[in-house]
């Protein structure tokens, strides 16, 4: 026997529609790429998001058909998020960071039949036109002002938005329709689409918007420093439109001064970001005369897409901030774990209540999580025990754009993250390396990560990568290669002597090397691949040391 419960389709235009009705003054900031600060509201986001929905229409643009852009968080980024979607179109957020081919790659595999980009990637654009014979229209995301010359045949947002008069009614159909496209920002082979629902998307930011979630709020200003062409922001434009909460949207602009800036300026109580963002958040604190953090009005910050080194968070704590680790990947879109504390943590002082928040949270509703060993069967969650972390739900990929459904599972359905880890008792995983990360040495695991947070703590580093460099004994070693803060001048063996006293001696990197800058991927991650390739032969294994 079914029940007698009306059967509503869970649509993204939904969440529109509601922020139109029940918070139609909540204020949207945006900094845009011409330099102009401006102001809106969710009335005025549903109003622009259906006259874009009729300028694509106009254009040709059909149920199904993929959408991409290249632009950064700014209001109009945002009404493609409704207007592609709500007409049944699929949203194609693309990198702008990653190298042209990678993007003329993108483009292409997903046959995207319409660019939008902001004007600061004018040269971009006009170098991959001849390329993306898929795309038949070009649209640079700004006015008439500010038109680029260099692409042939571009059309003007503010034209094509301001020509029509916004009387759409949002199409009603299958929840289970694709609503947007992310590419992982794989460092080797090609990158791969992970094609999301209006299902799987809605069910995702009724996570964002519960107490044992990601708490947001219509009490909420939020600085939405993570770009929304990561894996959608982390779904936050979804559900701050969900529940009423404002959006204070950086543009291109994710220097420290101008993130702390706006925190004060916008009374913001929320933000997420990456670990990179932050430690140029607190290098403009720690380094500009007459900063006041006594100023901010942050009270959560999510810190994901890469560990956050035990500093960061103690940083945070100092000036009366909760860090909230999550963890997830763009197939998983991407919330799968949350760090909130427990009712038993209230107890705990301050370095024990550190101690769980920088491992990255327990599994949120609709979840499930497992770590397997060598031998494909599952190991225990006692936190001591690592093995590879597996994952399904109903917002986990089952496969990639191109490819069938089931092709990315196991028989059980568990999607294989790539992630080694250990799940404690109480859920709280710990991601102890990526798979293709980990060092072995003598048969043992030497965590990449716990050494980087480790070295990351001292007071002169102020970013660490650990690789592991071949050894004819030992199979693999650690190499630590860091930056030292402004002004200092930290050396090897203050280092090591300080690592001594935080890992086990069997970990201590047999070298370090001191650099300007480390590379990132188009994500914000640390880039291994390219350090490995860099300091890999530099090091044969007569230069390294038997330990």
């Amino acid at each position: 026997m079914l029940g007698l419960m009306q059967d509503r389709q869970l649509l993204i235009s939904s969440l529109l529609q509601h922020a139109q009705q029940y918070h139609p003054h909540t204020e949207i900031v945006s900094l845009t790429c011409e330099g102009e600060t401006i102001r809106t509201n969710y009335a005025g986001l549903a109003q622009r998001s259906a006259k874009l929905a009729q300028s694509l229409a106009a254009l040709g643009v059909k149920p199904g058909d993929r959408v991409a852009t290249l632009a950064w968080n700014t209001h109009r980024h945002l009404e493609l998020y409704y207007a592609v979607s709500g007409m049944g179109a699929i949203l194609h957020t693309v990198n702008p960071r990653l190298f042209p081919d990678q993007i003329d790659y993108i483009v292409n595999h997903a046959e995207s039949c319409v660019l939008l980009f902001d004007i600061t990637f004018e040269s971009l654009v006009s170098s991959l036109q001849p390329k993306l014979a898929k795309v038949r229209a070009f649209i640079a995301m700004t006015d008439e002002a500010h038109m680029p010359v260099s692409i042939e045949g571009c059309h003007c947002y503010e034209t094509l938005v301001e020509a029509q008069d916004g009387s759409y009614t949002w199409p009603q159909f299958d929840e289970k329709t694709a609503s947007s496209l992310c590419y992982t920002s794989g460092t080797t082979g090609n990158p791969k689409g992970v094609l999301f629902s209006h299902r799987s998307t809605v069910l995702h930011s009724f996570i964002a918007c519960q107490a044992d979630g990601l708490q947001l709020s219509s009490a909420d200003s939020t600085l939405l420093v993570v770009p929304l062409f990561h894996v959608n922001a982390w779904g936050i434009p979804y559900a701050s439109a969900m529940c009423g909460a404002k959006l204070v949207l950086p543009g291109p602009q994710l220097d420290g001064k101008t993130l702390f800036d706006l925190a004060v300026q916008e009374k913001c109580t929320f933000s997420l970001g990456v670990p990179t963002v932050w430690l140029g958040f607190f290098k403009h604190i720690e380094e500009t005369p007459g900063v006041d953090v006594a100023e901010l009005r942050l009270k959560r910050v999510v810190i994901g897409g890469s560990a956050a080194p035990r500093a960061l968070i103690t940083k945070f704590d100092k000036i009366g901030i909760f860090a909230i680790h999550a963890w997830g990947m763009t197939e998983t879109s991407p919330l799968a774990t949350i760090g909130n504390l427990l009712p038993k943590h209230e107890a705990y002082n301050e370095e024990q209540k550190t101690d769980v928040q920088v491992k990255q949270g327990r599994a949120i509703y609709g979840v499930e999580l497992r770590i397997i060993g060598e031998s494909g069967r599952p190991l225990p969650h006692d936190g001591t025990v690592a093995g590879d972390l597996q994952v399904r739900g109903p917002w986990v990929t089952s496969g990639y754009y191109g490819g069938k459904s089931g092709d990315a599972l196991d028989a059980e359905g568990w999607f294989s993250t790539g992630d080694v880890a250990k799940i404690d008792s109480d859920g709280y995983v710990q991601l102890t390396d990526r798979s293709k990360d980990v060092i072995k040495s003598g048969g043992e695991w030497i965590s990449s990560i716990d050494l980087e947070n480790a070295a990351v703590a001292h007071p002169d580093i102020q970013e660490a990568a650990v690789i592991g460099i071949p050894h004819p004994k030992w199979q693999e070693r650690p190499l630590l290669i860091a930056v030292r803060k402004a002004g200092a001048h930290p050396s090897v063996d203050d280092i090591k002597l300080f690592l001594a006293e935080r890992v086990a001696k069997w970990w201590l990197p047999d070298d370090i090397i001191f650099v300007d800058e480390l590379p990132h991927t188009a994500t914000g991650k640390l880039h291994k691949v390219k350090l490995r390739e860099a300091f890999h032969a530099q090091f044969n294994s007569s230069d390294v040391c038997a330990q």
